[in-house]
C-alpha cells in the first residue's frame, strides 16, 4: 500500500488525527454522505456503501487494504474528532499520472459536519494533508464543486491554483439515433505516425496549464503515443481507445479528434474532444453525430470537457447530452 511519511497525530481524545480503517469507516461514510448528498453521483453513493459494508467489521476489510483503492485513500487521510464524535475528514490519494511529471497526489472528501462548520476544521485538516505531501516534495490536486465558493476561496488562500472547470456530460443509451450528418470531409481513424500531429492539437486546445486533456491527464506525450507496455496492459484488460480525427485538405494537421474509450464491464464509453478553434461548431458535430450513431445504442456516453467551451454546449445538448456535475480543477506544488 502507498505510504505517506508523516508524524502521526495522536490517537485518542479530540482533535486531528490520522484515519483509524477499525473504528472509522462507519462514521466517515455518515459525513462524507452528508456532506455531499446534492452533488453525489452513482459512484459516490456506491462508494459510501462499500465504506459502510467495511465498516461493519467484514472479515475482508484485512484483504482489502492492500488493493481497495477507496480504503487506500482512507487510511491515508486524517480526521477531526470533537464532543467524542467523527465531524471531520480529508483522504488523501496518489493520482494516476505519468511518473516523469513527478509525483502526485489527490486531496478529497474534504468535508465537515454541518454543525462544526466555521471553526477552521477543514483549514487545519487541508494543512495535515499538505504537510504530508510536502515532506516528499510533490504536488497535489483536488477537484472542488464549481459552485462551492466558499471551498474555492479556502484551498486559493493555502495556495493552490486554478487550472480549469470541466462540465461531466451523459447520455443515456435509451435515446433514439440521430440521422446521419451530411458533410464534405471525412472522418478517420488516426494513424500510428499521427500522434505528434494529435498531440500539437491538444497542445494549441488543452494546454497544460489549464488542465491538460481532462482529470488526471496533464498534456503528456505518453496520451498520444502509448508505451507498448501500456497497449499490452490495455488489451489483457480488455480496454480500448479509438482515435477519429479529421484532417486537413492537405492532410500535414489534424483539425480535430475524439477519442473514443471502452472497457470490458464498463458501465459506460468516455468520449474526448478536441477541435482546433478555426473548425469549432463544424467537425465537433460531425464527431458527435458519428460517436452517437455508432455507440449510442450500446451504452451510455459521458464526456468531460470544458465547461467554459460555449460552443459545444449545444452541441452536446442537441445529441442528448445532459450535465452532471461542474468541478473546478486546483493545483498546490510544481507546475506540471
Amino acid at each position: 500500500m502507498v505510504s505517506l511519511s508523516v508524524s502521526s497525530p495522536s490517537l485518542t481524545g479530540d482533535g486531528l488525527r490520522a484515519v483509524n480503517l477499525r473504528t472509522d469507516l462507519a462514521p466517515l461514510a455518515d459525513l462524507i454522505e452528508l456532506a455531499f448528498s446534492e452533488t453525489m453521483d452513482s459512484n459516490g453513493r456506491a462508494a459510501v456503501r462499500e465504506l459502510r459494508t467495511l465498516g461493519r467489521g467484514s472479515p475482508a476489510l484485512n484483504l482489502l487494504l492492500g488493493v481497495n483503492e477507496l480504503v487506500a485513500g482512507i487510511s491515508l487521510g486524517y480526521v477531526w474528532i470533537a464532543d467524542g464524535k467523527l465531524v471531520g475528514n480529508v483522504s488523501v490519494y496518489p493520482a494516476d499520472v505519468p511518473t516523469q511529471l513527478g509525483k502526485t497526489w489527490i486531496i478529497a472528501n474534504v468535508a465537515t459536519h454541518p454543525d462544526y462548520r466555521g471553526r477552521g476544521i477543514a483549514r487545519r485538516l487541508m494543512l495535515a494533508s499538505m504537510d504530508a505531501i510536502s515532506a516528499r516534495g510533490h504536488r497535489a490536486i483536488l477537484q472542488v464543486d464549481y459552485n462551492n465558493q466558499v471551498a474555492q476561496g479556502l484551498y486559493e488562500r493555502l495556495g493552490f491554483a486554478y487550472e480549469r472547470a470541466w462540465t461531466h456530460w451523459r447520455r443515456s443509451s435509451a435515446l433514439r439515433v440521430p440521422p446521419p450528418l451530411a458533410t464534405s470531409f471525412r472522418i478517420n481513424r488516426r494513424r500510428d505516425d499521427e500522434w505528434k500531429a494529435e498531440y500539437e492539437l491538444a497542445v494549441q486546445v488543452r494546454p497544460r496549464d489549464r488542465g491538460g486533456v481532462g482529470w488526471q491527464r496533464p498534456l503528456h506525450e505518453g496520451l498520444f503515443r502509448p508505451s507498448w507496455l501500456k497497449a499490452l496492459n490495455n488489451a489483457l484488460s480488455f480496454r480500448s481507445l479509438e482515435r477519429l480525427v479529421v484532417r486537413s485538405e492537405d492532410e500535414h494537421q489534424l483539425c480535430a479528434s475524439l477519442w473514443v474509450e471502452s472497457a470490458f464491464a464498463a458501465s459506460a464509453t468516455q468520449l474526448t474532444l478536441m477541435v482546433a478553434p478555426d473548425y469549432m461548431g463544424i467537425y465537433d458535430e460531425a464527431l458527435l453525430n458519428s460517436a452517437v450513431r455508432r455507440f449510442g445504442m450500446r451504452s451510455p456516453l459521458l464526456i468531460e470537457h470544458p465547461a467554459d467551451d460555449d460552443l459545444v454546449k449545444p452541441l452536446l445538448l442537441r445529441y442528448g447530452f445532459h450535465p452532471q456535475r461542474t468541478h473546478v480543477h486546483m493545483r498546490w506544488g510544481p507546475a506540471w
